[in-house]
């Protein structure tokens, strides 16, 4: 059985890259930080293919319980994770002007410690000759870093860092890649002017979609000689320097 552990795996980005292995043929193992339900699109997957899947809970930003994170996947399967997707992320607003030392701890915690210390737990499960394969979820921001959401894009690029350094330390057994997506989905406070704003100023006239950065990591799962990289899902938009955030920017288109 091909077992794969989604951290927030029950919703938004977390659920089109769950729904994917899960068409593909893997057992899922999805994250939340508290007791949930997969949203109802994952659940009709789930359901179409008879999908073994279970539910688990950890706090990230608590490191005892990313412990006991792989060991609960392993007890309840009878198996390791063949593969361990770190789509968690903690975000919150900040800058320059109002970043504080508890927002820097907060996000670096949860999106850059806890994947660091689930990819080096995974490693010490792996079963003798036996392989698995960690994809890290970053951002199109790490290859143009600007001062918006501060403390996300700091804790982002220490991610993108471990992902090459844990691929060297972690080899031959884990293979660990990243994929670093663009806008895929855009909260209630971008205006559907903006959007289309957006879309344009992208160099291939789109912007991506949750299956786009799904395919990347279902790729990435089964690409056997790929390890250290980062897949840049976002229309080309890391090719180009934006002013602000994506937020900031068309609104008065």
């Amino acid at each position: 059985m091909k077992l794969a552990l989604v951290t927030a795996g029950f919703h938004r980005l977390g659920a089109a890259i769950a729904a994917r292995l899960a068409e593909s043929g893997w057992a899922l193992a999805l994250h939340g930080r508290k007791p949930d339900l997969p949203d109802a699109a994952l659940a009709a997957i789930l359901a179409r293919h008879n999908t073994p899947w279970f539910g688990f809970t950890a706090d990230l930003s608590d490191a005892e319980a990313v412990q006991h994170l792989i060991p609960s996947v392993e007890a309840h399967f009878g198996q390791a994770p063949d593969l361990l997707v770190n789509n968690a992320s903690q975000f919150e607003w900040d800058d320059p002007t109002s970043v504080t030392p508890a927002s820097l701890s907060a996000h670096f915690n949860v999106n850059a410690g806890a994947p660091v210390t689930l990819a080096t737990a995974l490693a010490s499960h792996v079963a003798e000759g036996q392989t698995a394969t960690v994809v890290n979820i970053l951002d199109q921001r790490i290859r143009h870093p600007g001062g918006d959401q501060l403390s996300y894009t700091i804790s982002k690029l220490a991610l993108f860092g471990a992902t090459e350094t844990l691929a060297r330390a972690l080899a031959p057994n884990v293979r660990v890649n990243a994929v670093a997506p663009g806008l895929v989905i855009p909260t209630d406070d971008y205006l559907p002017s903006q959007m289309e704003a957006l879309r344009a100023a992208m160099p291939l006239g789109r912007l991506p979609e949750p299956d786009d950065v799904a395919d990347a990591v279902l790729w990435l799962a089964s690409a056997e000689v790929v390890t250290g990289q980062t897949i840049f899902v976002d229309a080309g938009a890391s090719l180009k320097s934006f002013e602000r955030d994506f937020l900031f920017l068309g609104k008065d288109a």
